[in-house]
């Protein structure tokens, strides 16, 4: 582990803390606001709406809270890491070694040449061998990498259907491994620390951890894709440490080492859209352990399009969706029959529903503040000269309450400074959030209708003489129909001569424009 010096420490706990003081003042603030229109309701319609504001800041004060304690406890984990480390037995002997690398239809060239920099793996030969598990329906491609596997020594293994997606491959894949460990990496991550088993074995020496999971990061591309990566860089800088402190870590899928006599006890990767979350709560279900490691091994493709990310995130949250009844429904049937921790309870809980309340809480809150903005409160009616008066308190505290919740989304631009050096990357997270909104969304109400668990947007597929401006708009028809709504109601009410109201739904039409703008600019 590196050393940090005091100042770094100093900056980072500075940094931790005032995101909880940030994260409890908002949520407060939200609070209040739900209080202050129970005080003015006098009408059934004004208690609803009391209500509805009422449910929704609670909701997203536990999540901001919650999100708080990440933050801060992740401070810790380099001192808990370092009494691991001190501890760690020393490799004696070399066991074998699977390193496994799932393939859907990727780019021939790419996968040879990160499989060239695989090979290159400081661990004796005779104890490692690799495994391409190739369900590539794209015949060419499945010719080229068969071809390819033969000319580096990788053992080739294609399979005709997806049934399972990527478990379903690896799961394949297993039925000719008998190596003691399996490592997996994706297709597009390319590694730039060749010590990867040689650091990670160590870990794993105790037959009670089924797997150890490293940092994951994108290579360096553009402004966008860089913003992406500051976007997933949260979760693995602040929530996984937080995680494993009470060992609930999620294995990310790739970068990281699994027991196979761990995964055979589970019964293999479960079947799921995002089989590594789902195998992260089998093996905590098994009593197993589990670590993390945060150093980077590899680095993946970048993600340099919207459209990519939009699939990414439809994948995300349409698998956590899944998760969350898996979740429930699994805890009964505990195999060890061992009570967890509520810590590790409220893990799963917010990992399942973190997106949907990204999401789905985003656009009702936003519905909800319609109802605020055309109802004959003092707010409804405040005037430039007003707000500037200092006389009116309670329409401050509306104020507050408005913009308590987009502020509490606007944390990441302040953490992305401190932490990444950027105002410019962290405001676009904050985007990323609203433009994302519908998409997350609507993932979630797939899982529940039980439709295809993928989205379609593939620019190739559009006759040549379309352009950018007709393919952004024909993908983002409900963001483009919603922030029209919203523009139209603001034009309304400054026409009323409702200032803060007008303000406030055209902020609102602009962040749920931003689909459409963010797929016309990065495709």
């Amino acid at each position: 582990m590196i050393r940090m010096d005091g100042s770094l420490l100093n900056r980072r706990f500075f940094g931790r803390t005032l995101a909880v003081l940030l994260f409890v003042t908002l949520s407060v603030a939200g609070m209040i606001f739900a209080l202050y229109l129970f005080y003015v309701a006098n009408s059934p319609y004004m208690y609803l709406l009391a209500a509805s504001f009422t449910i929704l800041s609670l909701i997203a004060g536990f999540f901001n809270i919650y999100a708080s304690i990440w933050y801060f406890r992740s401070f810790f984990y380099d001192k808990y890491l370092e009494k691991i480390n001190a501890g760690l037995p020393k490799i004696t002997a070399f066991p074998r070694v699977a390193v496994a690398i799932p393939v859907y239809n990727e780019d021939p060239g790419m996968v040879e040449k990160n499989l060239k920099e695989l090979l290159k793996l400081n661990y004796p030969k005779g104890k490692i061998n690799f495994y391409l598990a190739d369900d590539s329906t794209d015949k060419k491609i499945v010719a080229e990498l068969a071809k390819i596997s033969r000319k580096l020594g990788v053992e080739y293994i294609h399979r005709e259907n997806r049934q399972g997606f990527k478990a379903g491959a690896l799961n394949n894949m297993l039925k000719y491994s008998k190596e003691e460990f399996l490592a997996v990496f994706d297709a597009d991550e390319y590694l730039i620390d060749k010590n990867f088993l040689l650091d990670l074995l160590p870990y794993i020496a105790d037959k009670k951890v089924s797997y150890v999971q490293t940092e994951k990061k994108y290579m360096k591309h553009s402004f966008f894709s860089d913003s992406v990566d500051i976007f997933d860089a949260f979760f693995y800088k602040f929530i996984q440490p937080a995680r494993a402190l009470n060992n609930t870590a999620v294995f990310a899928g790739s970068c990281g080492l699994i027991r196979r006599s761990a995964l055979d006890n589970i019964g293999g990767f479960p079947e799921y859209v995002i089989e590594d979350t789902f195998f992260s709560f089998e093996s905590d279900m098994h009593d197993y352990k589990s670590m993390y490691v945060p150093k980077i091994y590899a680095l993946g493709r970048p993600i340099k399009t919207f459209t990519e990310l939009v699939k990414q995130q439809w994948r995300y949250n349409y698998g956590d969706t899944q998760f969350i009844s898996y979740f429930f429904k699994r805890n009964k049937e505990s195999p060890s029959g061992k009570r967890k921790s509520i810590l590790a309870y409220v893990d799963y809980i917010t990992h399942g529903f973190g997106l949907n309340y990204l999401s789905a809480v985003l656009i009702m809150f936003t519905i909800a503040s319609i109802g605020v903005v055309f109802v004959a409160l003092p707010f409804a009616h405040i005037s430039v000269n007003n707000f500037l008066s200092g006389s009116q308190l309670p329409v401050y505290l509306e104020i507050l309450g408005f913009f308590a919740f987009t502020l509490s989304l606007l944390t990441p631009v302040l953490l992305t400074k401190i932490y990444f050096k950027s105002f410019s990357k962290g405001f676009m997270v904050f985007l990323l959030n609203y433009a994302l909104a519908f998409v997350r969304t609507k993932a979630a109400i797939a899982t529940v209708m039980n439709m295809n668990p993928g989205i379609h947007w593939n620019r190739s597929k559009l006759q040549s003489g379309k352009s950018d401006a007709i393919f952004s708009i024909s993908n983002t028809k409900t963001e483009i129909a919603f922030a029209s709504i919203m523009f139209g109601l603001s034009a309304f009410a400054l026409s009323v001569a409702n200032l803060a109201g007008g303000i406030w739904l055209l902020w609102y039409g602009i962040l749920y424009s931003l689909a459409t703008i963010f797929l016309y600019k990065y495709g």
